[in-house]
């Protein structure tokens, strides 16, 4: 996947770095190509959870803009292509995961560099990190799902707000106003995340999946409808291994052993 992007396997988990620190970790092609692959390699090896970080001082600047300078090529680029091949299949990818991605902003994050950390199911950031919009500088729109996942988070008077001005959203503010999970101070960022990690890789990996299904689906659903889901979705969890662990341990009053299996 060359060195852009580094994956690491952990106990269970898989840690995968942005790694492109002199550029902020901003996208280009490769880095999008070798992101989506290491994050389906991660899947595919039997990971329980995945932790998506970035190298050096930032966490990612979004798309690398010199690979889209209009005044570099034959005319005005064709910007839906780069989210239909590229942003919009990684954002698919991590939502659609059967297992939990966590994101720890470790510096900057704008444009779609925001827009992926909000697509991962806990974020976490440094207190020195910032959130920022910049579509606006450049007559752009929010995209890689900004606009959906500010809207529902913030509301629309937010959103309108930091999408119109592209002013930065220091990390504790975004977590007051519930856009991410927790800010913590730089230096315990990367120990706080890393023990999530591994706290998720030992839970009971199918039920967190249905998890982020029934609660993913709630945006777009009736009451009635969700009280569907959420009975079919016991169902099947309630059929799993770990649910009969769940119970026992709770029933001895010890900690549980999940293993993540299915059946």
């Amino acid at each position: 996947m060359g060195d852009s992007i580094l994956s690491q396997a952990q106990d269970g988990w898989v840690e995968i770095t942005l790694n492109r620190p002199a550029q902020l970790n901003a996208f280009n092609d490769t880095m999008h190509a070798a992101l989506f692959t290491a994050i389906e390699a991660a899947r595919d090896s039997g990971a329980r959870a995945i932790l998506l970080t970035g190298a050096g001082r930032g966490f990612c600047a979004g798309q690398d803009l010199g690979d889209r300078d209009p005044t570099k090529m034959d005319g005005p680029p064709d910007l839906s292509l780069t989210l239909t091949e590229l942003y919009n299949p990684l954002v698919r990818l991590i939502r659609g995961l059967d297992i939990p991605v966590v994101c720890a902003v470790n510096g900057v994050a704008a444009g779609a560099g925001a827009n992926l950390a909000f697509a991962c199911d806990i974020v976490l950031a440094a207190e020195s990190a910032k959130f920022i919009e910049a579509f606006a500088r450049l007559g752009l729109v929010p995209d890689a799902g900004g606009s959906w996942h500010l809207v529902r988070r913030l509301g629309e008077a937010r959103a309108k707000a930091l999408a119109l001005t592209a002013e930065p959203l220091p990390a504790a503010t975004a977590a007051d106003w519930g856009l991410i999970w927790k800010a913590y101070p730089d230096d315990r960022l990367m120990d706080e995340a890393r023990a999530l990690a591994a706290r998720l890789a030992e839970g009971p990996t199918y039920g967190l999946g249905q998890i982020k299904k029934v609660l993913q689906a709630a945006a777009t659903t009736s009451l009635d409808e969700q009280l569907e889901i959420e009975a079919q979705a016991q169902k099947a969890c309630g059929l799993t291994p770990d649910y009969a662990e769940g119970v026992r341990a709770f029933l001895e009053k010890r900690a549980p052993k999940f293993t993540g299996r299915k059946a």
